[in-house]
């Protein structure tokens, strides 16, 4: 049995979310959060949820639009621009210059086969020649040959000009074709925002009808938040560099009075390059060992670690952390969450109502790593309590994001859906556009 964190964690990335995957369609253009801006943001309602999927809806309907319009200009563009019969001004420029070269090609041979039969002419004479048909003929070798001079060269510059031409032309048809592009690229950035949109919606939608029978857990014990158990991080720098390892720890605490039987330690990291639009969570893998699981082991898909064991009153548990990302990883921004959950015997269960969040800048290969600091977590008040989500500070220092005031809805481990409800990068989006609904319906009432 494992807690759920997904509309949780989603509402921390939807305000860490880069401002340029808000922008990936025309809807969202005029929503773009400023840079470390703090958003009074509290757990998504299924309303507004609502709202974000109709507005992604209308997104992707325009785009879908843009792209048939847009072929039908790009398909006009490319016949304008026909070397054969378009009428585009490049077009007409390169035909001319083409047939230029060509002409230049004619008149050259010709000169080439004016200059072989003069020096033909002049091979013929013999002694009984005079001096008067030797001279004119070798005159007219010398004027062949100087036409074929002059021939040759107004080919080379022909052919020179021919080039230039079709390159220009060559040019407006890539540029042509590459703004269609564009459009189509915005067609798939829309369905993306609207796929993730939609899951978000139904995902509330289930979660809202499985609180509604009540947060239990397997035995019926409610769960319920516990401030007292932490989880706290060492080691994690404010830069990642691809094709390396970090090394860090997560040191779980029990401060509360009561025996925990089973405790579970939450990590979850997402990451996306520059432009913040491609979930690049494919190039990490993260590790974990603790003293009772040494050997190395990969996370499970769930981001949960089950190597804490029971801990009793005032006791802690370390678990060591790898995260490697491959050579390949893009440079960009990432985001990881930590907390800690427990399970008792008697069905009882709960955990950290709060998410601690860290950010951390993706490096390409070769950079050099950042700085390795102990940070502590800052103490933000959970969403649903004040209104107030947190927002993450400086890279590499963490903020508490919550769920609600109280822990997600419990279910057996069979039934825990992953924090990528639709993969990482749509979580994100979905995310994002619920942020853009909210930013949208608070500046219309203001």
């Amino acid at each position: 049995m494992k807690i759920r964190r997904v509309l949780a964690t989603a509402v921390a990335l939807a305000v860490t979310t880069p401002a340029a995957l808000l922008s990936v369609s025309p809807a969202y253009a005029d929503a773009k959060p400023a840079a470390q801006t703090q958003e009074k943001q509290s757990k998504p309602t299924i309303e507004e949820l609502e709202e974000a999927a109709a507005e992604a809806q209308k997104a992707y309907d325009k785009a879908v639009e843009a792209e048939a319009a847009g072929r039908v200009e790009v398909d006009k563009a490319l016949d304008d621009l026909s070397e054969v019969d378009g009428t585009h001004p490049l077009a007409v420029a390169s035909a001319a210059a083409r047939q230029a070269a060509k002409d230049a090609a004619a008149a050259k041979t010709a000169a080439d086969q004016a200059v072989t039969e003069a020096k033909a002419a002049l091979d013929a004479l013999d002694e009984t020649a005079t001096e008067e048909e030797r001279t004119a003929a070798e005159t007219a070798l010398s004027e062949a040959e100087a036409t074929a001079t002059t021939a040759a060269t107004t080919k080379t510059a022909a052919d020179a000009a021919a080039a230039e031409a079709r390159e220009k032309l060559d040019d407006a048809r890539v540029a042509a074709v590459r703004a269609y592009g564009v459009l189509q690229q915005a067609v798939e950035d829309a369905r993306a925002v609207k796929t993730a949109a939609d899951a978000a919606l139904a995902k509330a939608i289930k979660e809202a009808e499985e609180a509604g029978e009540g947060e239990e857990g397997e035995e019926g014990g409610a769960c319920e938040p516990e401030l007292d158990l932490t989880s706290k991080v060492t080691g994690l720098p404010d830069k990642l560099v691809a094709g390396t390892s970090t090394d860090f720890s997560l040191r779980v605490t029990n401060g509360s009075d009561r025996h925990m039987d089973e405790v579970l330690a939450f990590v979850s990291v997402h990451a996306t390059d520059k432009s913040g639009l491609k979930d690049t969570g494919k190039f990490f893998r993260l590790q974990w060992s603790t003293k009772s699981a040494p050997k190395w082991q990969n996370a499970d898909s769930d981001d949960y670690i089950d190597g804490v064991g029971a801990l009793k009153p005032g006791a802690h548990a370390d678990v060591k952390l790898r995260l490697t990302l491959d050579k390949a990883t893009p440079a960009g921004n990432g985001v990881a969450f930590f907390a800690a959950d427990f399970f008792n015997e008697d069905g009882s269960c709960g955990g950290a109502p709060d998410l601690d969040m860290y950010e951390f800048d993706v490096k390409a290969a070769g950079s050099k790593p950042g700085k390795t600091e102990d940070v502590k977590p800052s103490t933000t008040p959970r969403p649903g309590n004040t209104g107030t989500t947190p927002q993450g500070s400086a890279s590499g220092t963490p903020a508490s994001t919550g769920t609600n005031g109280s822990l997600a809805a419990t279910g057996s481990s069979s039934a825990t859906t992953p924090i990528a409800l639709a993969g990482g990068a749509a979580v994100l989006l979905g995310a994002a556009a619920v942020f853009v609904a909210r930013r949208r319906k608070t500046g219309a009432e203001a």
